[in-house]
């Protein structure tokens, strides 16, 4: 087939025109014209009540998907400061026993921490701060001092990377007796594997929204294609390249996810500087202090409106692309 369309229509064409035209000025669906005044009408109504909703969904996609990336990032963030934290500390326990000094055990206890290289510090805990500790889990009304219960002593790391935990556990073992150590290395990992759970899980969700967004501009290309048909076939039967055709549903889709996509995005944002705001405003609220415990500054930070911005412009360029793969198949059908 001789591909022509781009020059211009010479007098036959411009019947093959008017024909698709027969009944007006091309303002009916599916009809195309020319219009002194207005100019050709286009392959896709640029307005109608189809795209308003496409639109709509658009907008509801991203917000979801942009609170989504949100999350994820401040769970991580937080995964990340509370690993920081139980790596710079340790613990030591000092269980009683029969026979042996408990305060002389605390003292041995930090003088051998302190002696290891990487420790910036040793501090036993007063019997006040382990009550203190006991207390949620055993109650205010129960005599601690009568009961059995093992010491601790705090060790604070200024390099980790410098401590040999399997010789001070054998130094402690040696010459502490009753003394274990805890380095958190199973909370630890425990931790990242809950931070890595939350963050694929975010992503797939993420993933399943854009999906579920390409479906519907699968859906709403073939609607758009069923209602404008014959100008479709007349373009393409003349000579039209496929691309020239794609190329109007991508402009028109694209469109369509960068305003749906942009109205989702700052929807999300807003909601983000709200929760920032409103945190800044009620620290005193236990809820706010419980929150920020668990989680730290309620912000996503730079990278969490960076993603958000990603998200936006990947829902227009999956928009554009998506209808321009189906208007392409389409045609291919047609040939």
């Amino acid at each position: 087939m001789v591909r022509f369309f781009r020059r211009k229509p010479a007098d036959d064409e411009d019947d093959v025109f008017a024909g698709a035209d027969a009944r007006g000025r091309g303002d009916e669906p599916g009809q195309i014209g020319f219009d002194s005044s207005s100019g050709p009408s286009p392959i896709v109504p640029s307005r109608s009540v189809a795209g308003r909703a496409l639109v709509f969904v658009v907008a509801i996609m991203t917000f979801l998907s942009c609170l989504t990336v949100g999350a994820v990032t401040i769970v991580s963030a937080a995964a990340g400061d509370w690993q920081s934290d139980i790596a710079r500390e340790i613990t030591i326990q000092i269980r009683p026993v029969d026979g042996q000094d408990m305060l002389a055990r605390l003292d041995a206890a930090v003088r051998v921490a302190e002696a290891q290289r990487g420790v910036e510090n040793a501090r036993a805990l007063s019997v006040a701060d382990t009550n203190a500790l006991l207390e949620p889990w055993l109650g205010s009304d129960l005599e601690l001092d009568e009961l059995p219960v093992p010491r601790l002593v705090v060790v604070t790391l200024g390099d980790p990377a410098l401590l040999d935990v399997d010789a001070l556990r054998a130094t402690l073992a040696a010459e502490v007796p009753g003394a274990s150590l805890d380095d958190h290395s199973t909370w630890s990992g425990q931790l990242a594997s809950v931070a890595r759970s939350v963050v694929v899980g975010g992503f797939g969700i993420v993933g399943l929204m854009l999906l579920a967004l390409a479906l519907t501009i699968v859906f709403a290309t073939r609607a758009a294609i069923s209602s404008n048909l014959q100008v479709i076939e007349v373009l393409h039967f003349v000579g039209a390249e496929n691309g020239f055709v794609a190329r109007e549903f991508q402009k028109h889709f694209l469109l369509k996810g960068l305003v749906g996509g942009l109205s989702g995005g700052v929807a999300a944002v807003l909601v983000f500087v709200v929760i920032e705001v409103f945190a800044g405003g009620f620290r005193s609220s236990a809820t706010v202090v419980q929150a920020q415990t668990l989680l730290g500054p309620l912000t996503i930070g730079l990278p969490g409106y960076i993603a958000a911005l990603a998200i936006v412009f990947a829902v227009a360029i999956l928009t554009a692309l998506t209808s321009r793969v189906a208007v392409h198949r389409h045609l291919t059908r047609l040939d």
